[in-house]
């Protein structure tokens, strides 16, 4: 059986990350777990009352703790971060390619830096290295890892005629004239959205996202956010596996979109 983690790896040492753990079974694929943290994710596989490292998530225990979740060892990670073969310090030609065939649809990438994420994304492409998942490129290996871009993968999925607003950071920059009130409501329907397009992709993401109401505190928003992020980095990654998605960069670094269409 195959088995996808996906991770919304955040950018900086002071934000979570969020995971999500997909496992192929002769019904389909299904989530076995997903969390908005580290911490959650460990505690998933191991009683509460286990100790979970402290420090950023290291690529051997987060694979152990994949494989003791799903039963199976992890076959390819998907991260939403840039990656690449040598030190970021700029954009990139895979940066600049998505930006020109999906910035009309408002899914440019963020410039990356040698600052941010940096050594952060570095050491993620050295450990996962290190433990038998190199970065692939342009073709996947049997163990394999790969950089994915939630924006254009949702375009994809919805079929949408640009970026779905989904953000809940930038609620007043999407819904300026409404209430607070109205842009969460708003919020949440592009969110039900979101799971019902992915539900019949992978089985059991409504049950296990967090639970939220129109009256939930800020960071509770953000946490199913961060969950929602890490189990579309896992549906591109079902897609890579099943040849349904496109890398677009060089031999360098490569970001892989999902197509509505069968590719050729």
């Amino acid at each position: 059986m195959r088995v996808v983690l996906g991770i919304d790896a955040a950018w900086t040492t002071k934000n979570p990350s969020g995971f999500a753990l997909a496992l192929e079974t002769h019904a389909g694929w299904k989530l076995v777990a997903a969390s908005e943290s580290y911490a959650t994710f460990h505690h998933l596989a191991y009683s509460s009352e286990s100790n979970c490292p402290t420090s950023l998530p290291k690529a051997d225990v987060l694979i152990t703790t994949a494989k003791q979740l799903a039963g199976y060892s992890v076959t390819l990670v998907a991260v939403d971060m840039p990656l690449a073969h040598s030190p970021i310090l700029a954009r990139r030609y895979s940066d600049n390619e998505v930006s020109r065939c999906y910035g009309a649809k408002h899914c440019s990438t963020h410039s990356p830096s040698a600052v941010r994420p940096g050594a952060i994304s570095d050491n993620l492409r050295k450990d996962f290295t290190e433990v038998g998942y190199g970065l692939c490129t342009q073709e996947l290996r049997s163990q394999a890892l790969i950089e994915v871009y939630p924006h254009p993968a949702l375009v994809e999925l919805a079929d949408a005629p640009r970026r779905l607003e989904y953000k809940a950071g930038n609620m007043g920059k999407y819904w300026k004239d409404l209430s607070a009130e109205k842009r969460r409501y708003k919020l949440f329907k592009t969110w039900q959205t979101i799971e019902n397009l992915l539900e019949p992709e992978i089985s059991g993401v409504s049950m296990s996202l967090p639970k939220i109401t129109l009256s939930s505190k800020v960071a509770q928003l953000k946490a199913y956010e961060d969950t929602l992020d890490a189990i579309i980095c896992a549906w591109v990654g079902i897609c890579a596996l099943e040849g349904r998605a496109i890398p677009f960069g060089d031999s360098e670094s490569a970001i892989w979109i999902p197509r509505k269409a069968p590719i050729p």
